[in-house]
């Protein structure tokens, strides 16, 4: 019997592994006050097993984020603090030589679960490369062996907007690795209020035990991932999604603003990231089905650093959330 939308709103996605999840996200939101949006962008793109660039001036709880997740769940966290005189070994480990005469393979902080690419922007390509490699194939190869990674596996790297001087920045071809490139930015005044009490107590309990719940075992994560595999999307959202990417590849049919605007649209990869990003918002939110509102909640996180903006738009201050504004206001959905 096939139920329709309303049936499957109120029991399709599994009760257990979604509660599960929502706790997570509630602890890490606990310890990130004011950043709720920014909490579920990594939840998502967990579920979704990809990788997050996470982008926002200093002092803005990036890497406390980072470390709230990993505290929150069961896992291994790793910690790579780039900087211009990093190696790929620094990264991926390497072979050292054994007292019996032996090689032996010592492995990195990239195998860890959760890993914190801290200031990606400072490392040289040399080093960028070998963590774009663990990122897309989900292994390492040193000395001609390869290396496979956890299943439960995501780079979460923090980027620096200003102090670009001694920075490499990421090409595009490796921005576009990143399932999502999420911007953080300032607390509101009573929000900050309360990270001043927050931190402040802290400061009070350090060193006295803790009486936290039990981590979230990694196999919920397995749980909700199978789940999300069934959430369906019909044609019409699958249309709506590829009518957002191809309006990045073709704005000239959207009106002479995006054609001065844009210079590249975004990669097919943009469209898988929509899919995949929408389908985990449509079972957070209870449903195993996909709207277009779904779509558009991740729209700007999945496409942002996929789209490739000409030197007129940013002569006249276009930011490439402006114009994917103007995408979605512009393209619409299929009947």
């Amino acid at each position: 019997m096939v139920q329709d939308e309303g049936e499957r709103a109120e029991g399709g996605a599994g009760p257990a592994a979604r509660a599960a999840i929502l706790d997570l996200q509630a602890r890490v939101n606990r310890d990130i006050i004011g950043q709720e949006r920014v909490v579920e962008r990594l939840v998502i793109a967990l579920l979704a097993d990809g990788n997050v660039l996470l982008e926002g001036l200093p002092g803005l709880a990036k890497t406390r984020a980072i470390k709230s997740l990993s505290k929150n769940l069961e896992s291994d966290f790793g910690r790579i603090q780039f900087t211009p005189d990093l190696l790929p070994s620094d990264v991926t480990g390497g072979e050292i030589l054994r007292s019996d005469g032996q090689f032996e393979f010592r492995k990195g902080p990239i195998f860890g679960n959760l890993v914190l690419a801290d200031e990606i922007n400072r490392a040289p390509a040399k080093v960028q490369s070998t963590l774009l490699e663990a990122m897309e194939e989900r292994h390492v190869t040193v000395a001609g062996k390869r290396y496979d990674l956890p299943p439960i596996f995501m780079v979460l790297a923090t980027q620096n907007p200003i102090e670009q001087e001694g920075t490499y920045p990421l090409p595009e071809a490796q921005m576009d690795r990143f399932l999502m490139h999420v911007r953080i930015d300032y607390p509101s005044d009573a929000d900050e209020v309360k990270v001043l009490k927050l931190v402040r107590s802290e400061r009070v309990t350090t060193g006295m035990p803790a009486d936290r719940p039990p981590k979230i075992p990694q196999r919920t994560i397995v749980a909700a991932r199978a789940e999300i595999d069934r959430v369906t999307t019909k044609e019409a959202v699958e249309a709506y999604i590829v009518g957002l990417v191809a309006a990045t590849r073709r704005p000239a049919e959207f009106g002479d603003k995006l054609k001065a605007w844009i210079a590249i649209g975004a990669s097919p990869r943009g469209s898988l990231a929509l899919d995949r990003c929408a389908r985990v918002n449509a079972w957070l939110k209870g449903r195993d089905f996909v709207t277009p509102e779904d779509v558009q909640a991740v729209a700007h996180d999945c496409l942002r650093h996929r789209v490739s903006l000409s030197y007129e738009a940013g002569a006249d201050g276009v930011t490439p959330d402006g114009v994917l504004d103007e995408v979605v206001r512009q393209v619409a959905v299929a009947a």
